[in-house]
């Protein structure tokens, strides 16, 4: 393996778990962070070897504690790409976000306008050594809601029955009727990446981004004084093969919001015939870690597979708990599946791009 190579990933690795870690993860996230990457950042606009690209994710979470009413995550985005002047691309997009969480059905919902620059700093598209460096930003809007007829208060508590007396008022100001919503926000968000490819198999990249730049007011009640922390986020990885057939893809997220800090961490296997109808399957283990006010605790382990055919990613991983909140849930955590289609590009279209 070329020595530069293997120096570089290293220092990104080394980069990335040295980031200040005083920073609690308020926005949704997935375990396949790789299958969402315009959510992951701006900056992964148009960054894939197509003429543009359709990416669908769903994440069901703690369905084993709380029935029926999951935190379950849904998103969707399209991206695609134009040439502009030499080997340079320009990227537009648009994703959307639906998160939902528990009893009190709170709900996110999110959309955004996606827009990048790809700047070939070496390299040529017909090559297997291109460089890129890619700045992209997100403008959009989003509204949370809450339903308080789904909660219940310590004033409704009755004594005699041991349960909750929904019928009675919970003496809290503010906290009545069915579903309320917070004003609709402006959203703000940006981000940098670097990639470089080395050869068949072989590749490189490290990227940066920060969310709710704007730090848009999301309170419920009057006055509207409650901001959305900023978010900041950096990842690294590449691809690392061990033959014409099998490559290992590393990768490393960690993210920080207000008082929290996460870390996701390992890494697929992928094996590839290289047939003239090309399949590939992909499977490995993750593991994440997170900091809170309460202390770092090794969180969850995840397991993924990913099926390859031609256009077509299918995925599916499973989050299995490894906190003291296994006791309550048999280690049952998330369960996430993810579906990528990429249109094939004409040769100007054309741009060598890593497998994430």
């Amino acid at each position: 393996m070329n020595l530069n190579f293997t120096l570089f990933f290293s220092l990104c690795v080394v980069f990335l778990f040295v980031l200040p870690t005083d920073a609690e993860a308020q926005d949704p996230r997935f375990s396949q962070f790789y299958a969402a990457p315009i959510h992951l950042n701006p900056a992964m606009t148009g960054v894939f070897e197509g003429r543009w690209r359709v990416n669908l994710n769903y994440r069901d979470q703690w369905s084993s504690v709380l029935g029926n009413r999951p935190f379950r995550t849904i998103a969707g985005a399209f991206d695609m790409k134009y040439h502009v002047v030499g080997d340079d691309f320009i990227g537009f997009g648009l994703n959307i976000l639906r998160d939902e969480a528990g009893d009190s059905n709170f709900t996110i919902n999110r959309g955004h306008l996606n827009f990048s620059y790809l700047k070939q700093v070496a390299g040529g598209k017909y090559r297997n050594d291109a460089q890129y460096l890619i700045a992209g930003a997100q403008l959009g809007a989003g509204q949370h809601s809450v339903d308080w007829s789904q909660l219940w208060f310590s004033a409704q508590y009755d004594p005699g029955t041991g349960a909750p007396d929904m019928g009675a008022s919970n003496q809290e100001p503010g906290y009545t009727g069915d579903t309320q919503q917070t004003d609709i926000y402006m959203d703000f968000n940006a981000g940098l990446m670097y990639y470089a490819l080395f050869g068949d198999n072989t590749s490189i990249y490290a990227g940066g981004s920060l969310f709710h730049l704007n730090a848009p007011k999301i309170s419920f009640f009057t006055p509207n004084d409650e901001e959305l922390n900023m978010r900041w986020l950096a990842h690294t990885g590449g691809e690392i093969p061990f033959s014409d057939e099998l490559s290992l893809l590393p990768a490393v997220v960690v993210m920080g919001q207000g008082p929290s800090f996460e870390a996701t961490y390992g890494g697929n296997f992928r094996y590839t015939n290289h047939d003239w109808y090309e399949l590939a399957i992909r499977a490995g283990i993750w593991v994440r870690n997170t900091r809170t006010v309460t202390g770092s605790h090794f969180e969850s382990y995840v397991v993924s597979a990913i099926l390859e055919v031609e256009r077509w990613n299918l995925g599916i991983s499973y989050d299995v708990t490894s906190s003291s909140l296994k006791t309550a849930n048999n280690s049952r955590g998330a369960f996430e599946l993810s579906l990528i289609y990429t249109h094939p590009a004409k040769s100007r279209y054309r741009v060598k791009c890593p497998n994430f």
